[in-house]
C-alpha cells in the first residue's frame, strides 16, 4: 500500500459560516446497505480500488473534524493516519451493522479522546489555519478586499466561538458539521443518548450564533 495515504498532508477548505437545521433523527438499519460499507467488505476481500475510493471520499471530512478537535496540525496529522491505520488493521473484522461513516467518525472520536487521556488535557490554541489552507478565493463581487476582510473577520469570530464551547458541545457540533451523520448516529458515536446529543448541538448553535452575531454589532 502506497504511503500516499496517510503522509500526503491534507488541507481541508474552511466552509462559509453556517448553521443547518437540526436533522431529525432516523433509525439506522441492523446491517447496513450503504455503497460505503460495501467497498469496505470488498477492501477486507482485497480489492485495493475499494479503499482508494473509501480514502478519497472520506479523508477531507476526517481531517477537518480532526483538525478543528485538536487545533495543532501534527496532533491532527498523526490522529489522522492512526484512524485510517485502524481501519486497515481490523478490515477482516468488519461488519456492517451501521453506515461506514458511522464507524470511521467512532474511530476518530475515540481517537481523538485517548489522544486527551494520554496528555491528560484537552487543546486549548487556536491553531487551525492549517485546515484552511486550500481555501479557494470566491468569484465576481466577493473578491473585493472589503469583502474578504470581512469573511476573514467572521471566520476568526467563529473560530475562537468554536474554542470556547464546552468540549461535548464542540464535538457533537463538528460531528453533525463534518460527519453527515444523524442525531441518532451521532449519540451513538459519543455514547450518548440522542436526545442528550440534540440539546448538545442546540446550544452550541445558539452559542455560536450569539458570538457571532455580538461580534458583528461591535464591528
Amino acid at each position: 500500500m502506497s504511503a500516499t495515504y496517510f503522509m500526503d498532508g491534507i488541507s481541508g477548505s474552511e466552509p462559509p459560516v453556517r448553521f443547518a437545521r437540526i436533522r431529525p433523527a432516523r433509525t439506522v438499519d441492523v446491517v447496513s446497505d450503504d455503497e460505503d460499507a460495501q467497498l469496505m467488505l470488498a477492501y477486507a476481500s482485497g480489492e485495493m480500488r475499494a479503499f482508494e475510493s473509501l480514502y478519497s471520499r472520506h479523508r477531507a471530512a476526517l481531517y477537518r473534524y480532526l483538525m478543528r478537535q485538536a487545533r495543532d496540525a501534527e496532533i491532527a496529522n498523526d490522529l489522522f493516519q492512526e484512524v485510517w491505520s485502524r481501519i486497515i488493521s481490523n478490515r477482516a473484522r468488519y461488519e456492517p451493522r451501521a453506515k461506514f461513516r458511522t464507524f470511521l467518525f467512532t474511530l476518530a472520536h475515540n481517537c481523538f479522546i485517548d489522544h486527551c487521556r494520554r496528555v491528560k488535557a484537552r487543546p486549548s490554541g487556536l491553531g487551525i489555519e492549517d485546515a484552511d489552507a486550500a481555501d479557494l478565493l470566491p468569484a465576481d463581487e466577493a473578491t473585493r478586499p472589503d469583502h474578504a476582510l470581512e469573511r476573514h473577520e467572521t471566520t476568526q469570530r467563529y473560530r475562537a466561538a468554536l474554542a470556547t464551547l464546552p468540549p461535548e458541545q464542540r464535538d457533537v457540533y463538528l460531528l453533525h458539521e463534518e460527519s453527515q451523520l444523524s442525531l441518532e448516529e451521532i449519540a451513538r458515536v459519543t455514547g450518548v443518548g440522542t436526545e442528550t446529543a440534540k440539546s448538545r448541538l442546540r446550544y452550541a448553535v445558539g452559542k455560536l450564533k450569539a458570538a457571532l452575531a455580538a461580534g458583528e454589532s461591535l464591528a
